[in-house]
């Protein structure tokens, strides 16, 4: 599912609606303060920002797009076991065997050198 200009305008007027709703509420903070009266929000502010959260969360579903499978299986089916398994990440070619080389190539030298004869 492809995201629209549409889509992403609603998103837009969404957002912008949430921020109109923030500022009206400090505002009316503000007023309620000076006027030193009991701090509440009004009902038509929590309406926007309820309305705005909807609209929101639709249109950011909506631009998003496809949503990948949550199960695994569903991921993994298409690969083997041995490319399941493989992790590069793991591999460590500085170990111990690499002291040892020089006495191994000996060794296989005398080896050859004696199933030659």
């Amino acid at each position: 599912m492809a995201s629209s200009f549409l889509d992403k305008l609603i998103l837009c007027v969404g957002m912008l609606s949430m921020f109109h709703a923030a500022v009206s509420a400090a505002q009316h903070h503000t007023f309620l303060r000076l006027t030193e009266q009991e701090f509440h929000i009004p009902l038509d502010i929590i309406v926007q920002v309820l309305v705005s959260l909807v609209v929101t969360m639709i249109s950011v579903t909506r631009v998003a797009g496809d949503f990948k499978e949550i199960r695994v299986s569903e991921e993994l089916k298409e690969r083997t076991w041995d490319s399941v398994t493989n992790r590069p990440a793991f591999y460590n070619f500085r170990h111990r065997g690499v002291l040892f080389q020089k006495f191994i190539r000996d060794e296989q030298l005398d080896k050859s050198r004696a199933w030659n004869q």
